[in-house]
């Protein structure tokens, strides 16, 4: 039987981040085919009986370009899954650093609840608590389980039958004072795609150890890119990390 997320429970709980991919979801979808990302921020219809036949959802559309987005929300709009969507931005523009990629634009979407995955988190206890980040095809998830660390993995195979879905463990952490590894999550959050690549390359192969362990002419040729694009990249996203 699933179990509430906050039933009988007084501790904290797991903070878990997961990789996940489900059927019939228009972002996934999207994401798949072109470059860019979405972000999932929150559902303003709830498809608890009597149960709608579409909700509406808040999402941001994000990448390098104006035309990566346009190009990626073209792809949304000729989903099967997805309704209409209601751009909240007139033109495109650059965002600071609190938002990941160059271009954003915010939207609204309908589409069916029973294409969400969701109720099934909720159901075997994973409830949602940052916004949802979708990008080449896959959904990572930040969310807390309330229950005991040893029903994690068999109520992730509930989701995975029941979703159906694919559902991987990318991090798991006991929860606590959540506000240092909260700011930490929002500002790698922050970065796009390529920034995240960069850095994560760098962290790797110990360019911030000392003696360093890697040139950036290594990575530059790792990633086959110029120097100067890869210090331009990792310049940004350490701004980003780094910036009070």
């Amino acid at each position: 039987m699933a179990k509430s997320a906050l039933e009988g429970n007084e501790h904290a709980g797991t903070r878990l981040t997961l990789d996940l991919w489900h059927p019939n979801c228009w972002a996934i979808g999207a994401t798949e085919q072109v470059d860019g990302g979405i972000l999932a921020h929150a559902i303003y219809d709830s498809p608890t009986a009597p149960a709608p036949e579409a909700v509406n959802g808040l999402f941001t559309a994000f990448g390098e370009t104006a035309d990566e987005v346009e190009t990626l929300l073209e792809h949304v709009e000729e989903s099967p899954h997805a309704g209409e969507v209601r751009q909240l931005q007139t033109r495109f523009g650059q965002r600071g650093g609190n938002a990941p990629g160059n271009v954003v634009r915010e939207f609204f979407l309908e589409y069916s609840p029973g294409d969400m995955i969701c109720p099934t988190l909720l159901e075997y206890g994973f409830v949602h608590s940052a916004p949802v980040r979708i990008e080449g095809g896959r959904e990572t998830w930040q969310v807390v389980f309330a229950g005991d660390r040893e029903e994690i993995e068999p109520q992730l195979d509930e989701v995975r039958e029941h979703g159906p879905a694919e559902v991987s463990v990318e991090s798991i952490t006991t929860a606590g004072p959540s506000s240092e590894t909260d700011e930490r999550q929002r500002r790698l959050e922050t970065l796009t795609p390529t920034q995240r690549e960069v850095f994560n390359l760098a962290r790797e192969e110990g360019y911030y150890e000392w003696p360093r362990g890697v040139s950036t002419r290594e990575l530059a040729e790792a990633l086959d890119v110029s120097k100067t694009t890869l210090l331009e990249h990792l310049r940004k996203a350490e701004a980003k990390l780094l910036d009070p």
